[in-house]
């Protein structure tokens, strides 16, 4: 991908302002502290007028891990990630990022710390994928302060990363909603926040794209170490690709731990209200949920799917 740096026009001068020391800039941050991407979660409850949604949820991300939230519908899975980006504030509770209540933060030290996909990113007219991306820098610049090289080599990275760097002319409208999420990604990761929130990063995705995009992030925690919580409404992918997996229930944490201490029959069956059976991946040998059918209640599941030791009655 050949970045080329734009163009800009300044007031009074035909010189890009001056360039503050980043490195003076972020030792001033109090977040800075080694595991800053440690995501603390601490009897956190949420209400939307008299409708309570989160009640005491207590959960924790470590360096480096990915995190699924799972669970029914209006369970709280986004309102949480909105409460982790500081987007919605709780009414009790606190977010801390290592030692530091989020809530302290300014703006951009927030940035520097967290970035987030939403599930449904806003798609900006008449921006191209490369300005897209270089959005996620604004965190990063002064004020008057237009990209510089270091800026410019880390969108290049991100996009190449992310495999979008072929759309780097394009308009981010022109795009499948597949290559929508991976630029989305890839602005989110120009950011170099150590922790990395996502809300349904499959979702509207078909089948050949939903791998892809996990694929994707996976990759990019082993390369850069960042942390993630995503919300994922596929059990069984998150049972693939999330070290741990916490399930939402009744406002709280239901269940927390590897997929194979919680997608299990019991437990999904209580969490979702769903009579399931429990197979495991032909590949992977990660836990696959199996959804029973009122008409199928009385087949007996071939053995090499499921056992029946596995079945909720």
């Amino acid at each position: 991908m050949n970045l080329v740096r734009r163009e800009r026009n300044t007031v009074g001068s035909k010189e890009s302002p001056v360039r503050p020391d980043r490195n003076a800039v972020e030792s001033k941050d109090p977040s800075e502290r080694p595991d800053a991407s440690t995501l603390k979660l601490e009897d956190i409850w949420f209400s939307y007028g008299s409708s309570a949604v989160l009640q005491g949820l207590d959960l924790k991300v470590a360096p480096g891990e990915m995190v699924g939230l799972v669970g029914p519908n209006g369970t709280g899975k986004s309102t949480l990630l909105n409460i982790a980006s500081r987007t919605l504030k709780p009414q009790r509770g606190r977010v801390l990022l290592g030692d530091v209540d989020v809530q302290e933060m300014s703006p951009r030290q927030k940035a520097y710390r967290v970035s987030m996909v939403p599930q449904s990113p806003a798609v900006p007219n008449g921006f191209s994928c490369l300005e897209v991306v270089l959005m996620g820098r604004n965190p990063h610049l002064g004020l008057l302060q237009w990209e510089g090289p270091r800026d410019i080599e880390i969108v290049r990275h991100a996009m190449e990363l992310t495999g979008t760097a072929e759309f780097a002319s394009r308009p981010i409208s022109s795009l499948s909603g597949g290559e929508r999420q991976r630029v989305f990604i890839a602005r989110a990761l120009s950011q170099e926040a150590p922790l990395l929130l996502l809300d349904e990063p499959t979702a509207h995705l078909d089948i050949g794209y939903q791998p892809a995009v996990l694929d994707l992030i996976q990759q990019v925690r082993t390369e850069t170490g960042v942390s993630v919580l995503a919300a994922m409404h596929d059990i069984s992918l998150a049972a693939q690709y999330c070290q741990r997996i916490a399930v939402l229930h009744q406002g709280s944490v239901y269940a927390v731990g590897t997929p194979e201490e919680v997608v299990t029959a019991e437990i999904v069956s209580q969490a979702f209200g769903a009579e399931v059976a429990i197979s495991h991946h032909p590949v992977h040998g990660t836990p696959v949920v199996l959804p029973i059918g009122h008409s199928a209640r009385n087949i007996t599941p071939p053995t090499a799917l499921c056992s029946p030791s596995h079945l909720v009655n």
